[in-house]
């Protein structure tokens, strides 16, 4: 049976810009096999794109409730969309 592939579209609220935030989401998402991408809003939440396998998408989201070790999350606001392929991962 094939792998259930997956796209998650979100935003992560609290204290997630200027502790290393977008570089964690990378850092969580290549080591779970996850491609997308991670940016700073003008707001100060973090948006983010993930795609790939389910149970990873899975891992990288639950990473994203703690965050890195500076960080405060108060709020992770997530979305699944149809799969859209993605490569890599970028920190825009």
């Amino acid at each position: 049976m094939a792998e259930q592939l997956s796209t998650l579209h979100g935003f992560v609220s609290g204290k997630v810009q200027g502790v290393w935030f977008r570089a964690f989401t990378q850092q969580q998402a290549l080591a779970a096999n996850v491609c997308g991408w991670a940016k700073n809003l003008s707001d100060g939440r973090v948006e983010f794109m993930l795609s790939g396998a389910a149970d990873d998408l899975l891992a990288v989201c639950k990473a994203l409730h703690q965050g890195p070790e500076h960080a405060r999350v108060d709020r992770v606001d997530v979305e699944t969309l149809a799969y859209k392929e993605l490569s890599g991962f970028q920190i825009r």
